[in-house]
């Protein structure tokens, strides 16, 4: 090590200087920035490059000349005479000139006790309040607080452009309570780029980590995180966010258009839309297609595009692919301004182990399990949240409030959650860990997602939380209070098995398949459920919806206008993966946009306006969606007549609502004089037939209506006679108007 003459008057101990140096130092704070003794006020400051440092007041009343103790950049000096603290800039100068700045060690901790106790007990509601990075003015100056969770790490700086990516130069203070490290960094500003570097208790120093709770990331391939604000965006969503506070989403009617934002539409050159874009033209496509919901594929920043954002590392920060969150925010209010409410994939079931995120973060197993057989997920080669650990629950949690709190999204959708509930998803034997009452059920996983629910439902009442849940685990959408994991909704992937291979049977063979259709109302009502054509059914060999469909392109589109209306006329919420409206035929491509140019044909174009009408008459007639999640709203009407396959059923809403009869006819062979019992005698109109000339059927149907007589059929007191076209289904509603 060189030694300077004036390194005789360096006061601290010499391990001080060689760990500052070498930046292994455990409390630079201790050492550095201003001390306060019975000999007067003692600065150090380390700044390389320098040749002489000087530490002078704001307005220049004391100027103290520090003596440089070493020539890597230490220096030193006493204000003899001060007795306490004051605010200084360091100025420095060399042959190249000079500079000055304000000492980040003469700062002093911004986050308190209450912040330390509430982390480590796991209930910090609004811990992105704290960690992460922060503009703030302190102690008078302008700058940005630093915090970040590394509690087995020996030393923590953050580095960027700032300050040449030195680690010496911005080593954090610890909070022994808590093991969060912090620092306010004077004269940075939006934009700043930054990542964590970090010491393990090994002493090895790590590959520069992105900040847990960065609120903006460069675009990949770069992995930093941006120093950003995500509290200051002007919303215009007031009336849109009222509404939700007294919004009963279980009696409220619910189609969600679900969305992949990289592949909906792409600009000139297959490039990525920007937030405002996607403004521009998915809000107000959606909206005109009678969505109520956009549900966007994961946003969260992620670095694997092939991913489709499952796989995050940055929870905090939408996607830079799109632009900045600001921009996120101005697409949430323009869709919130059109009527259209905003849910989000959240994934906390995983995450990938990029050197540059949470894995092994601080040299240790942090976030994760050590052990494999609780920390790793065989089927993603991804790392498993440690659900066990106060901190990583509190992370989460608060990440599931920043979203609504920050950005006024609706609700979530979580993400793989048969996959957190049990020890033993895609285990052998001998491949996991019982609980510790020998089961296979992940009691923290449990745990963890009764609170998130509580907390979203508690702060937010509006919210909605809706589970990817595939096993019949009781109680998905149930009370917390009552034993459930809380979520409000729950997908019903049984349902959307069963229906999808009904409907990819040849029609001469439906009749042996009967039950797909039916046995779904044995368990209708047991859960709140989502009705789910998702993203998943779309991919891997698994060929668009019409492509699903048999026959010719006739047949396929016929039968895919049926299962949609039948679908709309199911009890349960609906939700339908982007470019399925329109009938798209190849599988979903996450690398570019959807086929758009296919609805210059009239059968998709037909398709399409169909889906406009469901979601229309679905939103209109209150027996579609009030009754959901009970039983009271549903009455099969013919649910035996397996050799026609034909299938009616009623829907029954809330007083004043009228009754809907939704009427299918699953082969190619139109069905006239068929009777079917309904509730009431009198006029009932055909208020869709997803046969009509406009969809591009074949125009056959009941003239608009059709009139029921005292006949009694099928257990009610009235009956008529009706035509099912050919592959299709109808919706039959009573005539409030007849006289």
């Amino acid at each position: 090590m060189a030694r300077t003459k004036g390194e005789a008057s360096w006061t601290a101990r010499q391990e001080d200087m060689d760990a500052l140096l070498g930046a292994r130092h455990d409390d630079p704070f201790g050492v550095l920035g201003p001390h306060v003794s019975e000999r007067g006020i003692t600065i150090r400051a380390f700044v390389p490059g320098a040749e002489t440092v000087e530490a002078a007041t704001p307005d220049g009343s004391l100027v103290l000349p520090l003596t440089r103790v070493h020539d890597a950049g230490l220096f030193e000096g006493r204000a003899a005479r001060r007795k306490r603290p004051f605010r200084y800039r360091l100025r420095c100068a060399n042959t190249g000139g000079a500079w000055e700045f304000d000492d980040p060690y003469s700062f002093g901790p911004l986050l308190g006790p209450m912040d330390d106790y509430l982390f480590a007990e796991g209930t910090h509601k609004r811990l992105y309040e704290k960690l992460g990075a922060h503009l703030k003015t302190h102690e008078g100056v302008d700058g940005v607080h630093f915090a970040v969770w590394a509690p087995n790490a020996r030393r923590v700086s953050v580095v960027g452009d700032f300050n040449g990516w030195d680690g010496r130069r911005h080593q954090m203070r610890r909070r022994l309570d808590s093991g969060v490290w912090e620092i306010f960094a004077p004269g940075l500003d939006q934009g700043a780029v930054y990542k964590y570097e970090i010491v393990g208790p090994d002493d090895t120093v790590l590959p520069l980590k992105a900040d847990p709770f960065g609120f903006a990331s460069e675009l990949r391939p770069s992995t930093a995180s941006v120093v950003a604000r995500t509290d200051n965006f002007t919303w215009a969503d007031d009336a849109h966010m009222a509404h939700l506070k007294t919004m009963d989403a279980r009696r409220s009617p619910i189609s969600i258009y679900e969305v992949h934002l990289g592949s909906w539409r792409r600009g000139d050159g297959n490039r990525y839309l920007t937030w405002d874009e996607l403004a521009d033209q998915l809000v107000p496509y959606a909206a005109d297609m009678g969505f109520t919901h956009l549900e966007f594929l994961p946003i969260s920043e992620f670095p694997f595009d092939p991913s489709w954002g499952y796989q995050p590392i940055g929870l905090f920060a939408p996607t830079a692919r799109f632009g900045t969150p600001d921009g996120f925010a101005r697409l949430v209010d323009r869709a919130h301004r059109a009527g259209l409410g905003v849910l989000l994939d959240w994934v906390p079931a995983h995450f990938p182990t990029d050197v540059h995120g949470l894995a092994r973060f601080d040299g240790t197993a942090l976030y994760e399990h050590a052990d494999p057989r609780q920390g790793f997920h065989p089927d993603w080669k991804t790392a498993i949240y440690n659900f066990g650990r106060h901190e990583v629950v509190n992370y989460l949690a608060a990440n599931a409030l920043y979203w609504i709190d920050r950005f006024h999204v609706d609700g979530l959708r979580v993400d793989a959650v048969a996959s957190m509930l049990y020890l033993d998803y895609s285990r052998k034997d001998g491949e996991w860990i019982p609980n510790r009452e020998g089961g296979n059920q992940n009691l923290e996983a449990v745990a963890f997602l009764q609170a998130v629910n509580t907390l979203v439902y508690g702060e937010h009442p509006g919210a909605m939380t809706v589970a990817e849940e595939s096993t019949s685990w009781p109680g998905v959408s149930q009370p917390t209070y009552a034993g459930g994991l809380g979520f409000g909704f729950k997908w019903n992937m049984g349902w959307m098995h069963d229906t999808l291979e009904y409907v990819s049977k040849e029609p001469v063979h439906r009749k042996w398949h009967h039950d797909k259709l039916t046995f779904g109302l044995l368990y209708a009502f047991s859960e709140n459920f989502v009705l789910p054509l998702s993203h998943d059914e779309v991919v891997y060999g698994k060929r668009s919806i019409i492509e699903k469909m048999p026959g010719d392109d006739w047949q396929k589109f016929a039968t895919a206008r049926a299962y949609y209306a039948f679908m709309w006329g199911h009890p349960g919420k609906k939700l339908l993966f982007m470019g399925q409206e329109f009938g798209q035929r190849a599988e979903w491509d996450f690398q570019q946009s959807l086929d758009w140019h296919l609805l210059a044909y009239p059968a998709h174009e037909g398709l399409r306006r169909l889906v406009r009408d469901l979601n229309a008459g679905y939103r209109q007639e209150r027996a579609l969606y009030e009754t959901d999640c009970v039983p009271e709203g549903f009455r099969w009407i013919v649910a035996d007549d397996k050799d026609q396959s034909v299938f009616a059923f009623l829907r029954l809403g809330g007083e004043g609502a009228r009754p809907v009869a939704v009427l299918c006819n699953f082969t190619p062979v139109p069905r006239p004089n068929y009777r079917v019992g309904l509730p009431a005698a009198g006029r009932w109109l055909e208020i869709l037939n997803t046969d009509a000339g406009g969809y591009g059927g074949t125009g056959m149907g009941n003239l608009g209506a059709a009139t029921a007589t005292d006949q009694p059929a099928h257990g009610l007191p009235a009956s008529a006679v009706v035509t099912l076209p050919p592959l299709a289904t109808l919706w039959l509603a009573l005539d409030e108007h007849q006289s």
